[in-house]
């Protein structure tokens, strides 16, 4: 891991989430576009607003756009999950359905009359995935990379993988550069995905309900799902797009981002009626 790279000065709102006070950690992306389409990006299980370094900067510039950038809570410097907290199977439903719209509504973002683009990677993609199939009228669109709509052998072995790397390499020590507790962000992630009652967890009946534009992004080579991932939920949701990244593992944005900015520019401005002239990626 690189040091940490944003392109704005991160910021913090408060949200009330089931009774507690709870701080997001945040950062605008030309935040003076007033009129641009707004890209909200939603970071993997492991991820933090700092680990996505330059790309959405790279990605708003290139398409035009305003881009809103946050850690979760319990990542980066939002509200750390307490010790004792274990999630639940429907942790991804809780920050689809709770934490986003408290969050959006807390910066001021109305999500009726101002409705964001999704742009989430893995655990990020899934609670993207989540928002756009129950609340339709607050989405324009959504882009997901290497999305789980059902939990795979392999992405269990994966996690379990990197359990044993956090517990016996220097993981924890590269984790804390971006999050002020690396415990509450891998423990929070690695138990519940590795518990067993987590192994029965699907939203492939839910995403059926989504309308919004959809493309659907998954490397050739990763290593914590196939693409029966992103082809099921072809199956579901008909207009889904499709792209498949070649020498590309779990993270299209770090080891694609040229093809993946131009694709996604691409599908944005026919979705989005963009300006003709943002389809190039930026310069890396």
């Amino acid at each position: 891991m690189s040091a940490p790279a944003t392109a704005a000065t991160p910021q913090f709102a408060e949200i009330d989430w089931a009774g507690q006070q709870v701080r997001i950690e945040h950062a605008w992306v030309n935040a003076e576009r007033r009129e641009a389409p707004l890209i909200v990006f939603l970071h993997e299980g492991l991820g933090s607003l700092a680990m996505w370094r330059d790309f959405p900067a790279r990605l708003c510039e290139a398409a035009g756009c305003r881009g809103l950038v946050y850690s979760r809570p319990g990542y980066g410097r939002s509200t750390p999950r307490a010790a004792s907290e274990a999630w639940a199977p429907d942790f991804m439903h809780r920050q689809a359905l709770q934490v986003l719209p408290a969050f959006l509504q807390a910066v001021g973002v109305d999500a009726q009359t101002d409705k964001p683009w999704l742009f989430g990677h893995s655990d990020g993609g899934s609670i993207s995935l989540i928002h756009a199939a129950h609340l339709p009228q607050q989405v324009a669109g959504a882009i997901v990379l290497a999305p789980h709509i059902l939990v795979e052998d392999l992405s269990a072995t994966s996690i379990a993988k990197a359990r044993t790397a956090y517990e016996t390499t220097d993981l924890r020590a590269r984790l804390a550069r971006y999050h002020d507790d690396p415990d509450s962000a891998f423990r929070g992630w690695n138990d519940i995905w590795l518990h067993p009652d987590f192994r029965a967890w699907s939203i492939e009946n839910e995403i059926r309900s989504i309308t919004c534009p959809l493309l659907a992004v998954q490397g050739l080579d990763d290593e914590y799902g196939t693409l029966e991932q992103i082809h099921g939920i072809a199956r579901r949701v008909s207009q889904t797009e499709l792209l498949e990244l070649p020498d590309c593992g779990h993270s299209p944005h770090k080891d694609q981002p040229a093809a993946l900015i131009a694709a996604v520019c691409r599908f944005m401005r026919h979705h989005a009626h963009l300006p003709p002239g943002h389809d190039a990626p930026a310069a890396p």
